[in-house]
């Protein structure tokens, strides 16, 4: 495919507005889901889809050479270049000058409408080619192009249209007629109860196309298919100058080379368009002028504005100079704050901790390691480095492919030089000698067959500019007919690459020292040959159409492959842009071309079905059963919770089903813990709540409930079910310590988390966050009311180290932040009633009592008294 330059094109599109675009039709629509439904719009709103597509891909690349411009015909107005000269061409305008488009161009394109007054297609196809004449008078290297949208119902006149075709074919013009209704060949479509005009205008657009060097003739609704339809543009990369350098110029002249070369890129990554964040404005009185205020009385009209951010600094001083968690804490918030979410309340900044600094007060550092490196200048220093490519060596080309290389360490390959292909993965660069200076691109060639000759690569080492930093790659030498080049590909550190080996597959050696020939985990030879059955079965090389000599070709074509995510992304963007309302006129589905190698071929899949099969019976493959949840015996299903693990509801079982229940786990019980009592370890203990209504099944059951008197002892049954152990019976390893990511304080051990976390002395901020952030958690769950004991113990213990570790503004905000969360609906009153009996133990910390340990509060005695009251 010949590349074709980049932008530096003029594209004007003429739109038929005659009062036959105002015909009403329905048009199907399918929505991502595959639903089809029918929106009824007018021919002209039809059309314009088209031309917003077109328009939209060149505001989609913003390249200010790709300009285009509007003609329309069958307007009531007349304005254009020839008729202000020398008359004629009635009903046609010249609606958008040509320029680059944004976005006012697709709302100008929306504003059109149908008239009442016909118009000639003939005089605006030359009004346009004589505006994109003169406009690129002094541009004779541009490209021209014209796409004329109509629906061919209005009469034309035909007379000295050679002379129109002659005229486009001197000024290389394609054109593009792009019609509603038309004859499509490709579409198999054939439109039924034709009007005479309209037959005879699309056989005259079908001579005038044929008949020219560049011209086409389509269907509308293909036309919007293909548009949409994803596509790769191959351009020219500018080319950037440099200097190539064999050996040292400074030191050594005589016996180093420096060539003047030229950069371009041959491959570039390609990422998805990001999306910008919108928001209504709210309208501010103060600052409003009369003239907007003019504008705002329309109270449908929403003003919605970007939203930008910007970043603000902030210090916890109350976490210590040796707490990690006190560094510099970065605050992106909207820069304009009248800028909101629709419906959104503005939120309140949560600084009541945090002191505010500013940028220039504040010292860069650098990672390393678990610390950070500081550097006052904000960088350091950077190499003495020179604007150029150094070749440092060469080495074999053979080592390439070298199939050692899988099984030897990085080390060693680097060492002898060896080249792993998968890591050219990046970027690629062409290096081309100086197109102005016939002795650099003999001396370049020279290199180049040198290299190739010898099979030999270069490492090299690149500099984009004066004082940057240097990147390490390889050059590889290319030979073609007519032209001789380098390669550039950059390779990464060492310290980057990372090196993954296992176990073989074919030798298994026991404990002995023995190898083993026969081993379930050592294939036989029966099961290779169905593997290999398998894999030959899966060959995609011959899955594809059929050629023009009837072979099979591969299914798979890179070149024709896509980034569903990029072309995904694009056609949503453009459709939001094309379409009024995207609730009535939903997302069409993904292009066909995006989602063909989604799936297997069906040839494929009929080829290896007997070899699955043949490799399902020899390797004895069976379907895992999916693990369901049994069902308890009074028929509700044991819910997955995380606190289940821990305890056990009392759900007011008959007493004898409970005796038989304990009879059962003293079966099981170690040795070491009483005859018909589990024990609680002590830690676990004071957390645990004494309530009647909510208690540990285990711990509350009388050892003589065991074996009732009235009723012979049941014979153990070994398989039946056990009840939830209590905490001391179950591993700690075993049970989910309920972290959630980033926490250091788990929900199933809270107060055990917490004083582990705490005895390490250098996370208390961290702690008392997370710990909080638990409690808050729990009590606001259902059936919070088995767990209020522990809960109560972990604000105690909270409080008190919040007291002695210098956390007192940590605790006056979480108590006050707890108490609005339980007082909420649904909240947990009942909870909050608990810590208001606690008293002053669980209440604010006050000034004179954060004094005696050296501490601080803005709370007052008084206030910290009322304990009944707000906190």
């Amino acid at each position: 495919m010949v590349a074709e330059r980049a932008g530096y094109t003029v594209t004007m599109f003429i739109i038929d507005t005659s009062p036959s675009m105002g015909t009403i039709r329905s048009v199907e629509m399918e929505n991502s889901a595959g639903e089809v439904t029918t929106v009824e719009m007018t021919n002209l709103e039809w059309s314009l889809q088209y031309v917003k597509l077109k328009i939209q891909e060149m505001i989609f690349n913003g390249r200010k050479t790709d300009q285009c411009g509007v003609i329309v015909f069958g307007s009531e107005e007349t304005d254009n270049i020839i008729n202000r000269a020398h008359g004629g061409y009635e009903n046609v305008v010249e609606y958008i000058p040509i320029g680059q488009p944004n976005a006012n161009t697709i709302a100008k394109i929306d504003a059109l409408e149908p008239s009442t007054v016909a118009g000639d297609s003939i005089d605006a196809l030359i009004v346009a080619i004589e505006t994109q004449a003169r406009y690129l008078a002094s541009k004779k290297t541009w490209t021209r192009k014209i796409t004329m949208v109509t629906d061919g119902e209005s009469p034309i006149e035909v007379e000295d249209w050679e002379a129109t075709v002659k005229k486009m074919d001197d000024l290389n013009i394609s054109l593009v007629i792009v019609g509603v209704d038309f004859d499509d060949e490709w579409m198999e479509y054939v439109e039924p109860n034709k009007s005479r005009i309209k037959r005879a205008n699309e056989e005259f657009y079908k001579k005038l196309t044929s008949t020219m060097r560049s011209g086409d003739m389509g269907n509308i609704a293909y036309a919007i298919r293909e548009t949409s339809a994803p596509e790769i543009k191959v351009v020219k990369s500018a080319l950037m100058g440099t200097v190539l350098r064999i050996g040292d110029v400074d030191t050594l002249p005589d016996e180093a080379i420096e060539l003047s070369v030229k950069a371009s890129k041959a491959t570039a990554q390609a990422r998805p368009k990001t999306w910008k964040k919108f928001a209504l404005r709210e309208s501010n009185d103060e600052d409003m002028d009369v003239d907007q205020e003019e504008e705002d009385k329309d109270k449908d009209k929403a003003v919605y504005a970007q939203l930008k951010m910007k970043t603000e600094y902030f210090v916890d001083r109350t976490a210590g100079a040796e707490d990690e968690e006190g560094g510099n804490v970065k605050e992106e918030e909207d820069d304009e704050e009248n800028l909101l979410d629709e419906g959104e309340e503005k939120p309140e900044p949560k600084k009541q901790n945090l002191e505010r600094v500013e940028k220039e007060e504040l010292v860069r550092g650098f990672k390393y390691g678990t610390t950070y490196a500081p550097c006052p200048d904000g960088q350091f220093a950077r190499l003495q480095t020179r604007k150029g490519i150094d070749i440092i060596g060469f080495f074999p080309e053979k080592n390439v492919s070298s199939s050692d290389s899988c099984t030897e360490d990085f080390e060693s390959s680097q060492a002898d030089d060896q080249f792993r292909r998968e890591l050219s993965m990046g970027e690629i660069q062409y290096i081309w000698a100086d197109p102005a200076s016939p002795q650099q691109q003999v001396a370049l060639s020279a290199i180049v067959q040198a290299m190739a000759d010898s099979k030999r690569m270069a490492i090299a080492r690149w500099v984009s500019r004066d004082g940057m930093d240097p990147k390490m790659g390889v050059l590889l030498p290319v030979v073609q007919e007519g032209v001789h080049f380098l390669l550039w590909a950059q390779m990464p550190f060492a310290d980057d690459v990372r090196k993954y080996t296992f176990a073989s597959l074919d030798t298994l050696i026991n404990k002995k020292g023995e190898v083993l020939k026969e081993h379930p985990y050592l294939p036989t030879k029966q099961q290779q040959e169905a593997m290999d059955k398998f894999v030959d079965a899966m060959d995609l090389m011959d899955a594809g159409d059929k050629d023009e000599n009837g072979n099979r070709t591969p299914w798979f074509d890179t070149n024709q492959s896509f980034n569903p995510a990029i072309h995904r992304v694009k056609q949503a963007m453009f459709h939001a842009a094309v379409v009024k309302d995207v609730v009535s006129n939903p997302l069409p589905p993904p292009h066909p071309e995006l989602t063909k190698y989604f799936d297997p071929p069906k040839r494929v899949l009929k080829r290896a079905r007997a070899a699955v099969e043949e490799c399902r019976d020899v390797f004895k493959v069976k379907e895992v059963p999916k693990r369901v949840a049994k069902a308890r015996k009074d028929g509700h299903e044991h819910a997955n919770d995380e606190d289940d693990t821990l305890l056990l509801l009392d759900r007011k079982k008959p007493v004898e089903r409970r005796q038989s229940q304990m009879s059962i786990v003293e079966e099981h019980v170690p040795a070491s813990t009483s005859k018909g009592k589990v024990t609680v370890n002590a830690e676990d203990s004071e957390t645990e709540s004494d309530d009647d209504d909510e208690e540990l099944l285990l711990d509350k059951a009388p050892a003589k409930a065991a074996k009732p008197p009235s009723t012979p002892a049941p014979k153990p049954n070994r398989h039946a079910p056990l009840p939830t152990p209590a905490r001391s019976q179950s591993p700690e390893e075993d049970i989910d310590p309920g972290r959630a990511p980033g926490r250091i304080i788990g929900s199933t051990y809270p107060l055990k988390d917490f004083r582990k976390n705490i005895a390490q002395g250098d996370v208390v901020s961290k702690a008392v966050e997370d710990l909080g952030a638990v409690v808050a958690e729990v009590v606001m769950k259902p059936f919070a009311k088995r767990r209020e004991g522990e809960m109560v113990e972990c604000l105690r213990v909270l409080r008190g180290t919040c007291l002695e570790e210098d956390e007192i503004d940590a605790w006056n905000s979480f108590i006050r932040d707890l108490k609005t969360k339980c007082l909420s609906k649904p909240g947990n009153p009942g909870f909050w009633d608990r810590v208001k009996e606690a008293g002053r133990e669980l209440g604010l910390i006050s000034k004179q009592e954060a004094k005696k340990h050296g501490g601080d509060s803005d709370v007052s005695e008084n206030e910290a008294g009322e304990v009944s009251s707000d906190f």
